[in-house]
């Protein structure tokens, strides 16, 4: 009798995108604002928030210095990437991480443009993550 075949199964955490002035989807799993401010109008009970991660936000003086402009984007990302790896923000983004790996983690997040927003990228970096850790 031939032995029982093992098969091993990688689940991959899902990282959603939503958008604060869009109300909550059918997203599942954990639901973190990543915004340092909180969304203008929007009430606290109508996001259906688990955390809102302030430190995890770009700093004030870089998102000011964004502005949503898209010729700062590519130097934007690099800036806030770097600033992730620092401090508080570190912590913050370890804290994120882990909630990834645990299962379904969705960014809320106000800015109208998703695709040139910190939530992007920190979408992407925690992806990044994720994928090394399954390299291991």
């Amino acid at each position: 009798m031939p032995a029982p075949q093992t098969t091993l199964c990688w689940m991959v955490s899902r990282i959603n995108l939503e958008r604060a002035y869009q109300g909550p989807t059918d997203s599942t799993g954990y639901r973190v604002l990543v915004d340092r401010v909180w969304p203008r109008g929007v009430k606290r009970e109508t996001l259906r928030l688990d955390e809102w991660s302030r430190d995890v936000a770009p700093t004030t003086e870089l998102r000011r210095w964004y502005g949503h402009r898209l010729d700062r984007w590519p130097e934007f990302r690099e800036r806030y990437r770097s600033e992730l790896m620092q401090g508080a923000q570190a912590r913050a983004f370890a804290a994120l991480l882990e909630h990834a790996r645990q299962g379904p983690l969705t960014l809320v997040f106000g800015a109208k443009d998703a695709d040139h927003s910190q939530a992007r990228v920190l979408q992407e970096l925690l992806e990044e993550r994720l994928g090394s850790d399954q390299g291991d």
